[in-house]
């Protein structure tokens, strides 16, 4: 009975003389067409529609590839499996070899991302860790690079089984790409689209080689520490505030939350003083020429000894591309060091020093790398 049945098999599949493939499932990127040992009539049709293309491979070997249409298979229509056959004369029904139908769609709206934060070197904030997700779109290109390189002997090649090895590559050239663009760390997010762009030309090469070309590749997200988060908002803040208007800012707080403790003569006392001040105010903008007093001390009168002369005010002279520059103040040379156009490795000169120094190395620049450490106390 056994017999009989493979007998029947083979001669239904003899007599079929379409091939062709219709797809049933979007994440089925190659599919292989199943006949009884892999053999195709003589002048059978072959039906290749829209987002497909269809790979003969004859013995392991890549032979023609079809795309979209309609095709008789002969001698003609089959150039170079009748070279590796060495049909010189036509061919007899039927003949033998495999046939793959690749879907050349577009595959949209693939995820990416790290699975683990990733170590980037900061010059003011050192080693920080980042981590990125977003979204990619590919499609196939070379569907018989594709075939030999990528899909061997798999009779259903799914999305899922390339999928894996695209998001490893992606991640690897990302690292690589955000690492040698050397932007500070709070810059990443705020120039996704950019950095987008320029992952998308490093990784083309890579898909290339196996038959894959990748259309689209965004960047959705860059993250950081929340602790880190903190320490940039710190630092955007003390760069743009006006450190005096800040002082007294909170002086006048300070002043105002000790006048509401009215059961403390501290309170008391300080309410007083508040009072005495605005009325003082109050009294100088009624009177501008009058004396000017200080919580009921007279102020100075004429012939007392004048107050020193005003400070004068440091220059300091920076390099840049081997050029001096300069002079510029102190508060213009730290816009310089937030604006990245110097930084703590840069050559600085002011009066009174003996060499040009780096920026590190002046003491009261030292404010400019964030944080300052104490001078040492004073010995007995």
């Amino acid at each position: 009975m056994a017999l009989f049945d493979e007998i029947k098999k083979k001669l239904s599949n003899e007599f079929i003389d379409i091939v062709e493939w219709l797809d049933t499932n979007d994440d089925t990127i190659v599919h292989r067409f199943e006949r009884y040992q892999n053999e195709i009539k003589n002048n059978a049709k072959l039906i290749v529609r829209e987002g497909q293309a269809a790979v003969f491979v004859n013995e392991g070997q890549l032979a023609d590839v079809f795309q979209p249409g309609t095709y008789t298979l002969n001698t003609q229509n089959l150039p170079i499996l009748t070279t590796l056959k060495g049909w010189k004369y036509g061919f007899d029904s039927p003949f033998k070899a495999e046939v793959y139908f690749v879907n050349t769609r577009l595959f949209t709206d693939e995820k990416w991302g790290t699975k683990n934060p990733f170590m980037l070197s900061d010059e003011r904030f050192g080693l920080v860790e980042i981590r990125a997700f977003g979204t990619y779109s590919f499609r196939i290109n070379d569907p018989g690079k594709f075939v030999v390189d990528v899909v061997g002997t798999d009779g259903n090649f799914t999305n899922f089984e390339i999928n894996e090895h695209l998001k490893s590559l992606i991640v690897t050239r990302f690292t690589d790409t955000v690492g040698e663009a050397n932007l500070p760390v709070e810059l990443y997010a705020a120039n996704t689209s950019e950095l987008s762009e320029t992952c998308q030309e490093v990784m083309q090469p890579e898909f290339g080689r196996v038959g894959i070309e990748l259309e689209k590749f965004y960047i959705e997200n860059v993250s950081m520490p929340e602790e880190l988060k903190k320490e940039i908002f710190e630092y955007s803040r003390l760069d743009k505030l006006d450190m005096t208007k800040l002082a007294q800012f909170k002086a006048a707080k300070a002043m105002e939350a000790a006048a509401k403790n009215e059961g403390g003569t501290a309170g008391a006392g300080m309410g007083m003083g508040m009072g005495f001040v605005l009325a003082q105010q109050m009294g100088n903008m009624m009177n501008p020429q009058a004396p000017q007093q200080i919580f009921g001390t007279q102020a100075p009168q004429a012939g007392a000894v004048a107050p020193p002369p005003m400070p004068v005010q440091v220059m300091y002279h920076y390099a840049v591309d081997g050029q001096q520059m300069g002079p510029v103040s102190f508060d213009r040379l730290k816009e310089l060091f937030a604006a990245r156009t110097i930084n703590r490795d840069s050559l600085v000169w002011k009066q009174g020093m003996q060499n040009w120094l780096t920026l590190k190395e002046v003491e009261e620049l030292k404010s400019f790398l964030g944080g300052s450490v104490p001078p040492p106390l004073p010995t007995a």
